[in-house]
């Protein structure tokens, strides 16, 4: 049986490697000095360390309560003097940004004060706009106030129906291809609201070449029972459940007869009483290209 070989060292590469590891680290600047500096704390102030702690609080809750008290003027007293969504609502708490050195320097202690730099301005002003946003995004929505107006919740859709042999609906625009002269449509869509969908005012017509063809819809949501009720008896849509897709969107089918290809306008207002605006609106103008693009 072979005897393991042991590992031997020379004596010069010995000598090498105890060189190698012995060698001084080169020096830098005031040498041992520089070390025993770098490794010295700074002695702690209690005294400073406290003061800076009470100027941050001091700033925090000065700068909150301000962004608070900016939104509150600008929901109860600005907005109602509006009739709706104008610049200056976002306008003055981004130009109230340059208040909150000077508020701070004259409610502050001077104690306080004094020992803020602009890295704390930065952050103060962060957290003004921050807190003005978060109050007046809770005060602006149900239950404080209602500025969203109603919509339609999916856009326009098409009963399947025979010789519609292809329906792409994109950014508004209904294609409709035919295998025919002409096609029996009915339209659908649904009302949606945050709050009352069945008290919003709809107004709904059909227009070609800018002359109207018919009026659709006229009164409030809920008072659309004929139409509400044949959006129920549709089987099959060619979107499937894309325009009224939740339970509390209020859908409405309309027979339009008998359509030939050509381009077809689709005319919607939608209102309601607003908190604080009077009237909340919404109008849109959906488009209905019918073209035959086979035989059947």
């Amino acid at each position: 049986m072979a005897r393991p070989r042991r590992c031997v060292v020379d004596v010069d590469t010995a000598l090498r490697a105890s060189a190698y590891s012995g060698k001084k680290k080169p020096k830098s600047g005031g040498g041992k000095d520089d070390e025993k500096k770098s490794r010295k704390l700074e002695p702690f102030d209690p005294v400073a360390a406290h003061l800076k702690e009470r100027a941050d609080a001091w700033s925090m809750w000065l700068v909150i309560i301000y962004g608070l008290g900016i939104g509150v003027l600008m929901r109860y007293v600005l907005m109602p003097t509006l009739t709706g969504p104008e610049t200056i609502l976002w306008l003055i708490p981004l130009l109230l940004i340059a208040t909150v050195p000077p508020l701070h320097k004259v409610v502050v202690p001077e104690e306080l004060s004094a020992l803020f730099d602009k890295m704390n301005w930065f952050r103060a002003s962060f957290l003004f706009i921050f807190t003005w946003l978060a109050i007046s995004f809770i005060l602006v929505n149900p239950p404080y106030a209602d500025i969203a107006p109603p919509t339609f919740a999916g856009g326009l859709d098409v009963e399947v129906t025979d010789g519609v042999v292809d329906a792409k609906w994109r950014g508004g625009v209904y294609t409709l291809g035919l295998d025919r002269g002409s096609v029996d449509v009915v339209l659908g869509f649904a009302v949606r609201d945050n709050v009352d969908a069945e008290g919003a005012e709809i107004e709904v017509s059909l227009w070609q070449y800018g002359a109207l063809v018919r009026e659709l819809a006229s009164g409030t949501a809920a008072g659309q029972t004929d139409a509400i009720a044949d959006f129920d008896t549709v089987e099959s849509w060619f979107r499937g459940n894309a325009v009224a897709p939740h339970a509390l969107d209020i859908g409405m089918a309309y027979d339009l007869g008998t359509l030939t290809p050509g381009e077809y306008e689709v005319r919607v207002h939608l209102s309601e009483e607003g908190d604080p605006w009077t009237s909340n609106d919404w109008d849109q103008v959906y488009t209905i290209v019918i073209a035959q693009v086979a035989t059947a």
